[in-house]
């Protein structure tokens, strides 16, 4: 599993704004509630292939039409949690523990436990 930091997360946020839209036209696009733009075989085999790339990077895409997804990171007091970012934020700014999910997002940055 790979642990992402929030510097990390933040510099790839623009690929991942593109990957997040490809895999959204096509979920759009599957239901009925957008035009293909560009043959839906095709927008399909890209969707595919953007969610290929986001699991190599063990990024978990949560819903694919609002965009919402999760990075795992590991803090400084060896907490696990998640990095939450929705389409249409412009930037990584909040996180959550695994249990708490979406609802339980606080904003960035995460105390570490540190004293």
């Amino acid at each position: 599993m790979r642990y992402w930091t929030v510097e990390e997360a933040r510099a790839y946020l623009p690929r991942l704004k593109e990957l997040v839209e490809v895999i959204r036209t096509a979920a759009l696009v599957r239901a009925g509630r957008h035009p293909s733009p560009n043959g839906r075989r095709s927008l399909l085999i890209d969707a595919e292939e953007a969610y290929q790339e986001m699991r190599a990077g063990d990024i978990i895409l949560r819903d694919a039409t609002t965009g919402l997804l999760d990075f795992h990171a590991q803090g400084g007091d060896r907490v696990v949690y998640f990095l939450c970012w929705k389409r249409g934020e412009d930037d990584l700014a909040w996180w959550h523990l695994p249990e708490d999910g979406f609802p339980g997002r606080k904003p960035l940055p995460r105390p570490d436990g540190r004293p």
